[in-house]
């Protein structure tokens, strides 16, 4: 009787071990077919970006410009064997995926040394791109890819992942026969467009020319739109005439000019007063720390007002920094339509002796506000104009104290002007990590947790199953 009862628990186990190898094998058989079929799914399907930047993320302005290619892109990637840049893999795999007019093509220097001088006469670093269509191509540099900059608060060095703004660009300008002409004018000391603005208006793919009425007596036809930069002294009667006459017809125009020491600009501020828009005397000065930056009332952090131009910044709560400005007084009546853009508070004045001033107090004589400091205007004959009153505004480091929303700003005004263009204002994205920070009373809980109590109640739950699962062999015995 016990030998048979011995004979009967091998066989019920020799059952049961055929029966858990069996399930086994069909579950890893069934864990081989899911593997196989999700390795040929597309990245999109089976990665997700949870990075706090949406590194490995396409934009919507991205997906706008290759859904509607028409042609073929080629891509060249400039790689060495087993050298691939994991994140611009990533990057061009989601190119891939969106059109099938874009083809991704590796090129390694060793085998192809010859390749890149067709396109550059640059030395070309590896994980390099090459971006062409037809006859036009250009070449983006792994430095123009991974962006090093200098944050000024710290006298440290940020790293910046702009591929995806340097790529859609690129094929944004091999596919675009005519580009945009924003033509510059000159002759009256301006400055010279500042990097970070210069360099936004290159990425946006929109083509400066310089233009001097001096010589050319008119508005080229070409222009999608003329900028006014920083000019250190007035227009003559005529080149006022002709840009008044120019956005009044229709034209675009954009002007940034704030005050200059000893200078006065009665013709150029005769485009404003057309449409009843005068331009205070002295230097704007707040009296609402609210509305000023860093200590000083003359750095002025105006309020900004709800238009296409500034609604993308007020949706993301940024800070426009205009230094050392004239302010706009905006009439009743005019012709066009004027949208106030930047604005002082109540509390601003304007000190009539402008760079003379030697106290940020108000005196008898000086002008109440508040004032514009950024306008729109709609001319009756649906031209254009944007006018800041600040010169310095786009200056590098006051840019960079807005966290660029001063660059934005800009770049806004002039795609208004010119006309909605999907590839501009891409920003990078930043690789710098984000640390959480938690008070030690905190921290010491979590190490409770995660070192003692969790291990300890997995410990314990253990014992108890086996323990139960004892006990009831136990009772069939």
């Amino acid at each position: 009787m016990k030998l048979n009862l011995k004979m009967s628990k091998n066989q019920l186990a020799l059952k049961g071990g055929t029966y858990s190898l069996a399930v086994t094998a069909v579950v890893l058989a069934i864990l081989i077919v899911l593997n196989i079929f999700a390795a040929n799914l597309p990245a999109s399907l089976t990665k997700y970006d949870i990075s706090s930047s949406k590194l490995y993320s396409i934009t919507s302005n991205t997906k706008v410009v290759v859904n509607n290619l028409k042609q073929d892109v080629t891509i060249y990637w400039i790689v060495q064997a087993d050298q691939e840049d994991e994140i611009i893999e990533n990057l061009l795999g989601k190119y891939e995926n969106l059109s099938d007019h874009i083809e991704v093509v590796k090129k390694n220097p060793d085998v192809f040394p010859t390749f890149t001088e067709q396109y550059t006469s640059e030395t070309v670093p590896n994980n390099s791109l090459i971006v062409k269509s037809g006859e036009r191509s250009r070449y983006i540099s792994y430095d123009d890819i991974y962006l090093m900059e200098e944050d000024i608060y710290s006298y440290t060095y940020t790293t910046s992942f702009d591929g995806e703004g340097a790529v859609t660009s690129a094929i944004d300008y091999v596919i675009t026969e005519e580009l945009p002409q924003l033509y510059v004018l000159e002759g009256h000391g301006e400055g010279e467009l500042p990097s970070t603005f210069a360099d936004s208006i290159e990425k946006a793919n929109i083509e400066t020319n310089s233009l001097s009425l001096l010589t050319a007596k008119e508005v080229p036809e070409d222009a999608d739109a003329v900028l006014i930069y920083s000019p250190q002294s007035d227009l003559s009667d005529e080149e006022a005439d002709i840009l008044s006459n120019y956005a009044a017809n229709g034209g675009k125009l954009m002007v940034i000019a704030g005050p200059v020491e000893g200078a006065d600009f009665t013709n150029l501020n005769q485009i404003l007063a057309d449409y009843n828009i005068s331009v205070t005397e002295g230097l704007v000065v707040e009296g609402n720390s609210n509305y000023y930056a860093f200590g000083y009332p003359y750095v002025l952090m105006p309020e900004i007002g709800s238009s296409e131009v500034t609604d993308s910044l007020i949706e993301e709560n940024y800070y426009v920094i205009m230094p050392v400005s004239q302010g706009l007084k905006i009439g009743e009546s005019g012709s066009g339509t004027v949208t106030e853009l930047l604005t002082t508070s109540y509390d601003a004045f304007s000190k009539i002796k402008g760079f003379e001033i030697d106290t940020y107090e108000k005196e008898d004589g000086d002008i109440d506000g508040p004032f514009t400091l950024g306008v729109s205007i709609e001319t009756s004959g649906t031209g254009q104009i944007i006018w800041y009153s600040a010169s310095d505004f786009l200056n590098d480091m006051y840019n960079a104290y807005s966290s660029g929303a001063n660059v934005n700003l800009a770049m806004n005004s002039v795609s208004f002007l010119i006309g909605e263009r999907e590839a501009i204002a891409i920003s990078s994205k930043s690789l710098n990590y984000n640390y959480l920070t938690i008070a030690d009373s905190t921290s010491s809980l979590l190490k409770t947790l995660m070192i003692g109590v969790f291990p300890l109640t997995y410990l314990g739950a253990g014992i108890v199953i086996i323990m139960r699962k004892r006990r009831l062999q136990n009772e069939a015995v």
